[in-house]
């Protein structure tokens, strides 16, 4: 009887017990149920609170607070003379809210009852940050345009001879150039999610300097070297040749370290150009040609700037002496072939005249005042003289004593070329500047062998 009655009593603590335990889990339980569809407590996105939100409540507060606030702001360029604005709402700027919302809803969700209802009823501060994108493609659009409105090349002071020896210089202009890289890079630093206030970028912008200045342009002043050779006697061809290839040149400035070439200056020789048929050598004896009387003009400039002790980088003599020139101070030219070519080896830019006068043609080099002190001469001295000999052909269809020179004969010269340099008038040295030889042409000449009827 009395061990029926311990039975009964554990029994009854037992029932008890598991009856208070049932209810405080199905209390736990109701709890947690509350907030299957809100967001714990002590949640929060940024600084909004969003314990025992909805979804949909959350979502709403966070776009009240950053959503619509962030699409407000600006970003501000102040370029050259001119100020751009790009709005967030172009850029696509947004954060990721609905995300951030649905990372709040889970937490503690996937926990056990008794983790889930800890959570409710002595919660932890639990923050969650949003995160901020936006489409930079709007951006490198302003920088463009930006850059198409801001870029400008320099422009280089301009000389000009209002009269002999008489010039005016029109001053450089600097440009500008946008550093596009560094602004890019700037604009995309400050861009963020910060709704504090708008944002401000001054653009990178350099100035390009003109590299010719007047400065430099006024140091040309002074007349350093001339020289001068005839045309008498030349065909109305000819001279029009000479005066069309001068008026080509004259006016050019070479700056210190700049390179002439006086084919590409002067152009190819075409019919279209106004160049005419005139005679020029070929084969070692005088022809026709498009252009003839063009290495005079090569030849007048060549010792006009080989006196403003500015040496050729390219330079050929004729196969035959020229009429209008000592032997070694010729030079040809053959477009395509041969040309002229010098280099301003000197502190200043050099400016280049060249004047048709009467029946002379002439090339005036100007630069520095500085230089007028010294002046330079170029003489030649023949060293050797080799006499050409004379082939005679018979030609049976050719009557006797009838005679055809087939190939002019021609002496040969070895020449030296010397610069002489003067201090103040007075001869303080001299350079070889060149050995030259002129090969001697032999004769040909063709002499009738027929007999004339009598």
């Amino acid at each position: 009887m009395k061990k029926n009655a311990i039975i009964i009593t554990i029994t009854s603590i037992v029932l008890l017990a598991g009856g208070t335990v049932g209810a405080r889990v199905g209390y736990m339980s109701s709890n947690t149920k509350d907030y299957s569809n809100v967001i714990y407590p002590k949640v929060a996105v940024e600084s909004i609170d969003l314990s025992g939100k909805t979804k949909d409540e959350a979502v709403k507060l966070l776009e009240e607070k950053y959503g619509s606030e962030v699409v407000k702001k600006k970003i501000t360029i102040t370029g050259a003379d001119k100020t751009y604005t790009i709005d967030y709402s172009k850029l696509n700027a947004k954060y990721n809210i609905e995300e951030t919302v649905n990372e709040a809803m889970a937490y503690g969700k996937n926990l056990g009852l008794f983790e889930r209802y800890r959570l409710i009823k002595t919660p932890e501060q639990k923050i969650y940050k949003l995160k901020f994108s936006y489409d930079a493609k709007p951006v490198k659009g302003i920088i463009t345009a930006i850059q198409q409105e801001t870029d400008k090349s320099p422009v280089n002071a301009k000389i000009a001879m209002v009269s002999s020896g008489k010039f005016s210089v029109t001053p450089e202009k600097n440009g500008l150039k946008l550093n596009v890289d560094e602004l890019e890079k700037s604009i995309n630093d400050k861009i963020s999610g910060d709704l504090s206030g708008d944002i401000e970028v001054k653009a990178p912008i350099e100035v390009v300097q003109a590299s010719v200045t007047s400065e430099a342009l006024s140091k040309v002043n002074t007349k350093i070297s001339s020289f001068s050779t005839s045309f008498s006697g030349s065909s109305a061809n000819r001279i029009a040749n000479i005066s069309l290839a001068t008026k080509s040149i004259s006016g050019k400035l070479l700056m210190p370290g700049e390179s002439f070439s006086f084919n590409d200056v002067v152009g190819q020789r075409t019919a279209a150009k106004g160049y005419k048929e005139a005679p020029v050598i070929v084969n070692n004896k005088l022809d026709s040609g498009l252009g003839g009387g063009i290495c005079q003009v090569s030849t007048t400039l060549y010792n006009a700037v080989m006196r403003a002790n500015i040496n050729a980088t390219e330079r050929s003599h004729h196969s035959l002496p020229s009429h209008y020139v000592a032997l070694g101070l010729d030079a040809t030219v053959d477009y395509g072939n041969l040309d002229y070519k010098f280099k301003n080896t000197l502190s200043f830019p050099i400016f280049i005249e060249g004047i048709i006068s009467g029946n002379n043609i002439a090339f005036n080099v100007y630069s520095d005042k500085s230089l007028s002190s010294r002046t330079y001469d170029l003489v030649s001295e023949t060293t050797d003289t080799m006499q050409p000999n004379t082939k005679y052909i018979d030609d049976p269809n050719m009557y006797e004593g009838e005679t055809k020179i087939e190939q002019p004969s021609s002496i040969g010269y070895k020449v030296k070329v010397y610069k002489k340099i003067y201090e103040n008038g007075k001869l303080i040295g001299q350079e070889t500047i060149s050995s030259e030889t002129y090969n001697k042409v032999d004769g040909v000449i063709r002499r009738g062998t027929k007999k004339k009827e009598q």
